[in-house]
């Protein structure tokens, strides 16, 4: 065993190490430990510049591993960490402020003659004590409540940016990555800015006293640093006390020890002072300089953003999944258990790598990939998951996606300088210690634009809505399918591939700025690339997205639209397919079809209208499937006899069906005697979502993973509910249709409302859309 002795590798073998008698293995054949997890070393270089690439040895070979050198349980992919996020009780975070280094008796005597007492928080508290705290402590943070701080985010981000505006030259963590930040941790808290610079140094020295491993020689020093900032906080709280009213989180928490001393307890206050500080704003500092390093280093991401500010809340989102500033977690078994199959003892300290989940292909679809517009980057665990999660992440992301708005429109040139990026040395906690960068002054674009200055973006306090991820695609192509339906064929403006799709997919067509976003189904043929087709019936009667597009969509132009997405999928695997369709309904039928027929499936396409004219794609229906299409001409007197074509079920068989809701309502008595969810079918709008709160009920839903309970009001939807809750749940067109804000049920029975899950999904019971569905009963039970 080239890595240690067999004797300095068992001393890690006590209770909750390492289970494992290595000397006793090691004379008898080798030690079990593997090469790499035994030379795991997380305050290397390796780990300290690109910490998911440092384990991705892990997460293809060894998920879950243990670390001599660290005296740790390492844990690296998605699901497994997002498990040990959730179950709190077996995994206690009650380790996750302790000094991962043990320091020296002299560096202990420096703390305690300052008194150091940091003992729980918010973060290490193990239940039942922390959920009556959090829930106490949360309302500031809310996304209502956080709102009245954009504008002074705005003015600190101007005045930084100001100053080295025309110098060509900058370090943006000392000119302003680490300032606006902690300015604005100290605004909310309610602290009087104090000297900054002294502040930084402590955080420094806090972060490397828990999460780092200083050199026998420094920790004295960092002693000394940790301890002043321990009696600093004090003396602030103390200020404070003298003026409970004060705005701020902290005079919060003292009016809300006023009101429950033995939930809010001095001690409490004091900790929650100082671990606040670090918090609120180192975390956010270099999550903001990984973020501006990462888009710099990926120069069309930059592009994009400064074209379209939209972008911006997926942007930090994504930044967030690929290079965020918490590279890992630490948690604690109360119990023998079993990760992934190993069999974790009780009292072993864990390392949960949740930088190296946010690269796990198994949850993010090349997950390496920098992807603005990646659908499900809020998925990210960087700011942890449950009862844990930071409570501070709204606040995070209104002050990044401020940083880059005001940036990316005044130095839409800027680049990296050529440098060598170095980080604090520790395992939890990383983004650069400094971050050059220049441009050319001439070339700011506000020297030419005086009115540049006034414009701003909405920020997104919350997730990011799939509305923010919309991409430009260019109108190849306005031709004429049928009377009143326009085919129209999108591609991506710089040549690029866009998406892949599959037969039952949509997009989703913002209309200009009408705030319309419409959803048209792709007809096109799934194999073709770099194109995407629509066919858009203009209706007379309709909500103004068709309207839109028939008068402004031409050849040349630009639209936006988000997608493809689909949930609608044929079943390939089906003995036979039943295709029906009517009208504009053809759409995501016919691409269903033309994949039947390239798979030698045995299948049939009925397709109905009132006449010929108004049918689309019949030329190339009729050249592809001939005589397996069959065509139902009001005017010519056929109409489909759903009756007959499926009266008798088909052993095997699948239909799919999309059209008018009349005809839709037709095959559902039609096909009451085929087995569950033989038919499927796709609706073109859906009403279900409207509510009347004369009509509804109020109810309560349990956040399992969270330990909250939200009241969700007669008049108000779930969605809405968890929003005002803090909880992030992602959403698209908020009516049933989509399905984007599907969450998972635990207990409960589930008034469905949506158009999205079938039959069998909704009798399993086990999810619903939060955006239109409710509770039953009185109480709901989510994993969330």
């Amino acid at each position: 065993m080239a890595h240690s002795s067999p004797t300095e590798v068992a001393v890690n073998g006590n209770a909750g190490g390492c289970p494992i008698d290595h000397a006793a293995l090691a004379r008898a054949q080798g030690c079990p430990v593997s090469a790499p997890a035994a030379e795991f070393d997380p305050f290397g270089d390796g780990y300290q510049q690109d910490p998911p690439e440092y384990v991705r040895w892990a997460r293809d070979k060894e998920p879950v591993f243990y670390s001599p050198k660290l005296g740790y349980w390492v844990v690296t992919r998605y699901d497994d960490i997002k498990a040990v996020f959730r179950d709190n009780h077996t995994f206690s975070p009650s380790i996750a402020l302790e000094k991962i280094t043990p320091t020296g008796p002299e560096a202990n005597a420096v703390l305690a003659s300052y008194g150091y007492a940091m003992n729980r928080t918010l973060v290490n508290e193990d239940e039942p004590a922390h959920m009556p705290r959090r829930r106490a402590l949360m309302d500031p943070f809310t996304p209502e409540a956080l709102k009245h701080h954009e504008p002074m985010v705005r003015r600190l981000t101007r005045e930084y940016v100001d100053r080295f505006i025309d110098d060509g030259r900058a370090d943006l963590v000392d000119q302003m990555l680490w300032e606006v930040p902690l300015t604005v941790a100290l605004h909310f808290l309610g602290v009087p800015e104090e000297d900054m610079d002294r502040l930084r140094a402590y955080s420094i020295a806090h972060t490397v006293n828990t999460w780092g491993r200083p050199k026998p020689e420094e920790q004295v020093a960092v002693a000394h640093a940790v301890g002043n900032f321990w009696q600093l906080a004090g003396s602030i709280l103390d200020k404070m006390r003298q003026d409970p009213d004060a705005p701020g989180w902290m005079q919060y928490g003292i009016r809300k020890q006023q009101e429950l001393p033995d939930v809010v307890t001095d001690s409490y206050l004091h900790s929650m002072m100082m671990a606040g500080i670090v918090a609120a704003h180192e975390t956010t500092a270099n999550a903001s300089a990984n973020a501006i390093k990462l888009l710099l280093q990926h120069p069309d991401a930059w592009r994009e953003l400064c074209e379209d500010p939209g972008l911006l809340p997926n942007a930090v989102e994504e930044c967030l999944r690929h290079n965020g500033s918490v590279a890992a977690w630490r948690r604690l078994a109360t119990r023998d258990t079993e990760i992934a199959g190993v069999a974790i003892p009780a009292g072993a300290r864990l390392l949960i790598v949740s930088s190296s989940a946010n690269h796990d292909e198994r949850h993010f679809t090349d997950a390496d990939f920098f992807d603005i517009r990646r659908e499900n980057a809020s998925d990210q665990l960087t700011f942890g998951y449950g009862a844990h999660q930071c409570m501070g992440k709204n606040l995070a992301r209104m002050e990044m996606q401020i940083f880059l708005e005001e940036l990316t429109r005044r130095l839409p040139h800027l680049r990296l300088a050529e440098q060598q990026f170095t980080y604090v040395p520790n395992t939890s906690f990383r983004g650069p210690e400094h971050l050059w960068v220049e441009w050319d002054p001439a070339d700011n674009p506000e020297r030419r634009d005086s009115a540049l200055l006034s414009q701003r973006q909405p920020v997104r306090i919350g997730e990011p809505s799939t509305h923010a991820i919309s991409r430009k695609l260019r109108v190849a192509s306005v031709t004429r399918a049928a009377d009143g339906i326009a085919r129209i064929r999108l591609e991506s403006p710089d040549g690029k591939p866009l998406p892949r799709w599959t037969p039952g997919s949509h997009i989703d067509i913002e209309c200009g700025d009408t705030g319309l976003s419409r959803q048209y189904s792709l007809c096109g043929d799934p194999a073709a690339p770099g194109t995407l087709e629509i066919a858009v019936l203009r209706e007379a009667q309709g909500r103004g997205g068709s309207a839109w597009i028939h008068e402004h969509v031409r050849p040349g132009g630009i639209l936006r639209a988000r997608g493809p997405r689909n949930h609608f999928r044929m079943d390939e695997s089906a003995a036979s397919l039943v295709f029906i369709a009517g009208g504009i309904g053809i759409t995501p039928i016919s691409a269903m079809a033309r994949r039947a027929r390239e798979l030698g499936m045995d299948y049939q396409l009925h397709y109905s209208g009132r006449t010929r004219g108004c049918m689309a794609l019949l030329d190339e229906l009729a050249q592809l499937h001939g005589e397996r299409l069959h065509l139902h001409i009001s005017d010519e007197g056929g109409r489909n006899d759903f009756a007959a074509l499926l009266g008798r079920p088909t052993p095997g068989a699948q239909v799919y069906a999309c059209g008018p809701e009349r005809m839709l309502a037709a095959l559902q008595q039609a096909c009451a005697g085929w087995p569950e969810d033989s038919l499927r079918v796709e609706h073109f709008h859906s009403t279900l979502a409207t509510l009347d709160p004369s009509r509804e009920h109020a109810f309560e839903a349990e956040l399992k993973d969270s330990g909250i309970v939200v009241q969700v009001p007669a008049g108000q939807t779930l969605l809405a509910a968890l929003r005002g809750a803090n909880i992030d749940v992602q959403s698209d067109c908020e009516e049933g249709l989509c399905g984007s804000c599907e969450v998972r049920v635990l207990g409960g029975a589930v008034d469905h409302r949506d158009v999205v899950l079938t039959r069998n999904e909704r009798a399993a019971g086990n999810r619903m859309m939060a955006c239109c569905s409710r509770a039953q009963g009185g109480r709901i039970v989510l994993e969330l």
